[in-house]
């Protein structure tokens, strides 16, 4: 049985592994211009002449297919980290609100202080969309303690997400026309734009994050098993949960400052690994959500920018048209479970 589960956990790293590679090649080959992948190595190696080419590979391409790699695993790892802290399978930053208040916070520092030549770098938009990640997980968890049911608590997280956009709406009015216009790609999630100082900024980020969660593994196993479980084996309940909060809101303001509000993948990635790996093990499910998340977000970038070229669709687009039905799968599962 040991040996079984070891095979197939194996087994599903690769598949994730090769899934992940693959689409980062596609994303980095497709597009407008055509490169053939030896041009992408002469490329790499220093040995490619054509100035454009070399000009669409290093500004375009390949910051563009890295962000996506590193916001796409964090994306998925926040929404796991969200599920086991609520205990519920639809539980997502998107869902929750959590997004919103991220996207509505750095929707005012864009208008108010880019509006007045103020320059705001990609640490203070991952800082104001961590404010407002952390503002909507507080409304979210003091809704928690007044309501029982899980289903109620999803209901609540829904209404602060619409409150959040309202708010931002509100703030898009007072705009100049180029920043509404920019506010408007930016809300309804792109990877488009993307620098080597944004991968940079990003990498860091959701590295020490992903390092951090990936050590709380035991813990968050014990967790898993419930409350009286985790505290008789000597976990540190409070600390856990607030270690939980902060770097799931972490994990969502650095996708929602460089990327804006993603749908669906928080939600949908995590099952899907968890029926690939047969395991709901943390020290699995991280890693594994993280290349999960990955190859699913360049899967659906590379169809956001190719269906309809020259147009290209905004990523939750893309993301909702594959994540709804699994979410719908998963509501319709547990409902003929509990008949």
């Amino acid at each position: 049985m040991y040996e079984n589960r070891k095979y197939r956990s194996i087994a599903a790293f690769i598949i994730l592994v090769v899934c992940a590679l693959f689409f980062f090649i596609l994303n980095v080959c497709i597009g407008s211009v055509r490169i053939a992948l030896p041009d992408i190595v002469e490329t790499l190696a220093g040995r490619q002449d054509d100035e454009t080419l070399t000009r669409i590979l290093w500004d375009i391409r390949l910051p563009r297919a890295a962000a996506v790699l590193i916001l796409g695993g964090a994306l998925a790892l926040a929404g796991y980290l969200l599920q086991t802290f609520f205990n519920n399978p639809i539980a997502g930053p998107f869902v929750l609100g959590i997004s919103s208040g991220a996207k509505m916070v750095v929707a005012l520092l864009m208008v108010f202080l880019m509006g007045r030549l103020v320059r705001v770098t990609s640490a203070d938009m991952i800082l104001g969309a961590f404010a407002g990640a952390i503002l909507s997980m507080g409304f979210v968890l003091l809704m928690s303690r007044r309501v029982n049911s899980m289903s109620m608590l999803v209901v609540s997280g829904v209404m602060i997400g619409y409150i959040c956009s309202a708010v931002t709406e509100l703030v898009v009015t007072f705009a100049d026309d180029a920043d509404i216009v920019n506010l408007h790609n930016w809300s309804r999630g792109s990877f488009s734009g993307m620098t080597w100082e944004n991968v940079k900024v990003m990498t860091l980020v959701v590295a020490v994050t992903c390092i951090a969660v990936f050590l709380m593994s035991k813990p968050l196993g014990a967790y898993q098993m419930g409350d009286a479980y985790a505290q008789n084996v000597g976990v540190n309940l409070r600390l856990l949960r607030v270690c939980i909060v902060i770097f799931s809101s972490i994990l969502s303001a650095c996708i929602v400052a460089f990327a804006g509000p993603i749908s669906f993948v928080g939600i949908a990635v995590p099952h899907l690994v968890k029926k690939l790996l047969n395991s709901a093990e943390p020290i699995r499910m991280i890693p594994a959500c993280f290349l999960g998340g990955s190859a699913f977000c360049l899967f659906c970038d590379l169809l956001a920018r190719t269906m309809l070229a020259p147009t290209e669709l905004s990523i939750s687009t893309v993301t909702a048209i594959f994540g709804a039905p699994v979410v719908l799968w998963i509501i319709t599962k547990r409902r003929v479970n509990h008949v």
